[in-house]
């Protein structure tokens, strides 16, 4: 299980918002350009000295010239350091394809594009870099948020799943919190729907409201069991069930991991753009 760094201590004390430590940032963000290129250099070093045989096919690759050093001839290292953006992007994947860095060095990578909120991470077999988050689910939550902005009757479900997203995936994940934001999206998403007369309405009374008048609702999939609300009960459920940080007992509090606060989000996601299209209504 994966644990998430604490948030930065301006955001912790309410000097600043988390939107403004939100990612995951596209591309080469500034704060990532020089850490990643001097990366770069050090893989394609040994004891001190550019590996410029290593660095040759990546150029080559690339179609990245190299440098005519007067002094010590063609250089094929110096620009591939210096490149930046998707370029350079590409290069650290070339030389994780081709197993250049050390372990040592990978590891190190993994940690910093984390610490950074990049977009992108290191693949499971360490040869190349993938999308953290896939372009096509990414853009499904976007247009999820938008569709709930422009929804008066959601609420604030919009705000709460952009800050549950950017809690989940942005810099310095705070997973707890974007858990308990994925919830309140829905809670939002949802009250108008399932309980739109009580104020206090959480998702666990939703709930309750779907089990003592589910004949009271309706859905856009048809069901073998004639039971229509039942896959959004079910999904509901497992968000409710899922937060283990909700409440103090005498046994200790757990918080939710990494992965389960950013499998809650895509759930509420799912759930938020049910209610907003419609696809789950109130029939009586």
């Amino acid at each position: 299980m994966t644990t998430a760094p604490r948030p930065p201590f301006s955001v912790r004390v309410g000097l600043t918002d988390a939107s403004a430590h939100d990612g995951p940032f596209d591309d080469v963000p500034e704060h990532l350009l020089v850490a990643l290129q001097t990366w770069v250099e050090d893989a394609l070093s040994y004891q001190g000295s550019p590996q410029e045989d290593q660095a040759q096919p990546i150029c080559l690759r690339l179609h990245i010239a190299p440098f005519k050093d007067p002094r010590w001839g063609v250089r094929y290292v110096k620009p591939l350091t210096q490149t930046s953006g998707p370029q350079l992007l590409n290069v650290v994947d070339q030389v994780l394809l081709r197993e250049v860095a050390d372990d040592d060095e990978v590891h190190h990578l993994v940690t910093m594009l984390d610490e950074a909120g990049s977009a992108y991470r290191v693949n499971e077999a360490g040869d190349g870099l993938e999308e953290r988050v896939t372009p096509a689910v990414r853009d499904a939550v976007r247009h999820t948020i938008a569709d709930a902005a422009a929804a008066p009757a959601i609420g604030s479900a919009a705000d709460h799943l952009a800050t549950a997203w950017q809690a989940a995936y942005g810099r310095g994940p705070d997973p707890v919190r974007a858990y308990s934001e994925a919830i309140k999206a829905v809670e939002a998403a949802a009250h108008a729907v399932v309980q739109p007369n009580n104020p206090r309405a959480t998702l666990g009374t939703m709930l309750g409201e779907i089990r003592n008048a589910r004949h009271k609702f309706d859905a856009a999939i048809p069901p073998k069991n004639g039971d229509p609300v039942a896959p959004a009960e079910a999904m509901m459920q497992a968000l409710w069930d899922g937060q283990t940080s909700r409440h103090g007992g005498q046994t200790p509090t757990s918080p939710e991991t990494l992965e389960a606060a950013r499998a809650g989000v895509h759930l509420a996601a799912t759930l938020v753009q049910w209610f907003v299209s419609g696809a789950v209504v109130r029939t009586t």
